[in-house]
């Protein structure tokens, strides 16, 4: 047996933990096969509570192990980092509660926040910086962690509850689905729920959008007045959070 095919059958009995696979080793290597299955087993649970640790508290123990260790028997890892096998787990989360839907979100916001923290460097544009911008020219962009979500229930009431410690609200489903910005500001990672008319103009930031052409879309939707008003409301706040990148 090359060395090759011992890899891959040995891959196979950690994912599947089939008869078949254990055949093609003695059955004096029995006992060890089964102390690597369980170390690989629980990094990957492990590596789920801890990316999903206010889903874990939400939906409790039993049920969050369940769906996770089906998950494990039906996804392995496809990256040599622990790192990367986070980024299904909402989807599994979702289909395996379809009828809770702040259950999937609550995963979904989290793996947002934790890739927003590992996410790549990026300047923002400083209040400093704002009176030397040729805003007639000027392309706004998020910051290179920044993510927009969209959620259907309340999972970020649930979320923030929870991490101050307080007794979270009832699950809630919105009347309307909202866009919630997700973002590194220096060292911590951030949310925040657009508003309505925000939530219209935001998705173009991901890919750059140039200032005059924001105000132009706002003013033929608000009026010269209110959109000008907007427009410069929103690039306030956008600049206060950290959120614009450098120009």
């Amino acid at each position: 047996m090359s060395l090759s095919a011992l890899q891959q059958d040995f891959r196979d009995w950690l994912v599947t933990g089939s008869d078949e696979a254990q055949s093609r080793f003695s059955p004096d290597a029995a006992p060890g096969l089964l102390v690597y299955q369980n170390n690989y087993r629980c990094a990957l649970m492990a590596c789920l509570e801890e990316s999903f640790a206010k889903t874990l508290a939400w939906i409790g123990p039993d049920l969050f192990h369940a769906i996770a260790a089906a998950h494990i028997d039906a996804r392995p890892p496809e990256s040599w980092s622990l790192d990367h096998y986070a980024a299904h787990f909402p989807q599994a989360l979702a289909q395996a509660l379809p009828d809770d839907t702040e259950v999937g979100e609550l995963a979904m916001l989290e793996l947002a926040l934790t890739d927003a923290f590992v996410g790549p460097d990026g300047a923002a544009l400083a209040l400093g910086d704002v009176p030397q911008v040729d805003w007639d020219r000027a392309v706004l962009r998020w910051v290179p962690t920044a993510r927009l979500l969209s959620l259907a229930s309340n999972a970020p009431a649930i979320w923030s509850a929870l991490a101050a410690n307080r007794e979270p609200p009832p699950r809630a489903l919105l009347a309307e689905p909202v866009r919630v910005l997700v973002w590194r500001q220096e060292d911590i990672a951030c949310f925040r729920a657009v508003d309505p008319q925000e939530a219209e103009v935001a998705p173009s930031l991901l890919g750059g959008a140039t200032f005059t052409a924001i105000c132009a879309r706002l003013v033929d939707a608000h009026g010269e007045a209110q959109g000008v008003q907007l427009a410069g409301a929103w690039l306030g706040r956008w600049v206060a959070d950290g959120a614009l990148a450098a120009l």
